[in-house]
């Protein structure tokens, strides 16, 4: 099974992406789990810039988006709301059909940031008839750096919470006709 994290944040020292990347080391044999964290790199979304006129970097975006049996997004609030990197990258995908009934999960790093998952799963589940609402992730790393992070998923409860959460999105995932 291929799994696609998307990390809401374009900051290179971004918790949200360190996370999505310890993630991997807890991964399940048979779970292939890629990590984007460069939403830096999509331009500003327009309609005029669809079809033939799709840059580059969104093609290869949307590539990715399609090779993969469900996606797993973690995101910081910014200013109470949904990072404009991570609005952009969905509002590439909106228009498209490689988004469309794909099996969508959240990670949060902080143990703040209600308002903004709040948008969040509102816009996703208009996105994807298949956004997974009650399977969530939260691990509080707020402040912390990649290596505290790296250090933080070896503690058994934080191990244990990220691979319950990677075996539930599996079995959704699979059950929902994604991959047997």
């Amino acid at each position: 099974m291929k799994l696609l994290a998307i990390s809401g944040s374009a900051r290179k020292a971004s918790t949200n992406t360190a996370l999505l990347r310890v993630m991997k080391s807890v991964a399940p044999d048979g779970l292939e789990l890629s990590v984007f964290n460069r939403l830096d790199a999509l331009p500003v979304f327009s309609p005029d810039s669809e079809d033939e006129a799709t840059p580059l970097a969104v093609r290869e975006f949307m590539e990715a988006v399609s090779a993969v049996d469900g996606i797993i997004i973690s995101s910081p609030e910014y200013v109470r709301s949904i990072p404009g990197g991570l609005k952009n990258a969905i509002d590439w995908m909106v228009s498209r059909f490689e988004v469309i009934g794909k099996p969508i999960a959240l990670v949060h790093a902080s143990h703040r940031g209600d308002d903004m998952l709040a948008s969040l799963r509102l816009v996703l589940s208009t996105v994807s008839d298949n956004f997974l609402e009650d399977i969530f992730l939260r691990i509080p790393s707020l402040g912390k750096s990649p290596e505290e992070i790296e250090e933080l998923v070896w503690v058994p409860e934080y191990k244990s919470q990220i691979s319950t959460f990677l075996s539930d999105f599996v079995a959704a995932v699979q059950n929902s006709g994604g991959q047997a």
